[in-house]
């Protein structure tokens, strides 16, 4: 077994195999869903956190999802053998994040703070709604705070571990 990257990304899940012939439905993580194709060298996890590496040889994007074919995934036994596995990369993969664009993972953990100072908890989690994202902040309260940037979102400050917003504190 590999010990995989060293700052892994989870970018896909396997599904149910799709067809007789190693091709299996996947969950995918990134955004567009198309994106996925940059990525032919990554690693699986299994449940059981064993990581090995893999090659996806052919995907193929469809109108319900996307379907990918494995280097040595040969039938739909091999598939079903792979389980629920998530599809890795190292985080040097990934693209740069472009101006006033973050990775989810990079949010999550980090503190938020109203332009008044007061701390309103930590970033548990990120919805997606489709009109925008959505922090899931975890304080002496749970609350849900859109993610617009000059809006709502004054300040990101991914080094620090800091977002500062302007949002109803009884909100």
């Amino acid at each position: 077994m590999s010990a995989g990257p060293v700052d892994p990304v989870v970018i896909a899940q396997l599904g149910r195999p799709y067809g007789i012939k190693g091709w299996v439905w996947l969950q995918v993580f990134t955004r567009p869903v198309g994106n996925i194709e940059r990525y032919r060298d990554v690693y699986l996890r299994d449940d059981r956190g064993q990581v090995q590496p893999a090659r996806i040889d052919k995907l193929t994007v469809h109108p319900k999802g996307v379907t990918a074919k494995f280097d040595g995934v040969e039938d739909r036994s091999d598939v079903e053998r792979l389980g629920r596995a998530e599809i890795l990369v190292g985080r040097e993969a990934l693209p740069p994040a472009g101006p006033d664009e973050f990775y989810w993972r990079d949010l999550i953990g980090c503190e938020v703070v109203h332009v008044s100072g007061q701390s309103f908890g930590q970033v548990r989690g990120m919805l997606e709604t489709g009109a925008n994202d959505v922090l899931v902040v975890d304080g002496d309260r749970e609350r849900l705070i859109p993610f617009l940037t000059d809006e709502v979102i004054r300040d990101v400050d991914i080094g620090a571990r800091r977002l500062e917003v302007d949002w109803d504190p009884d909100f």
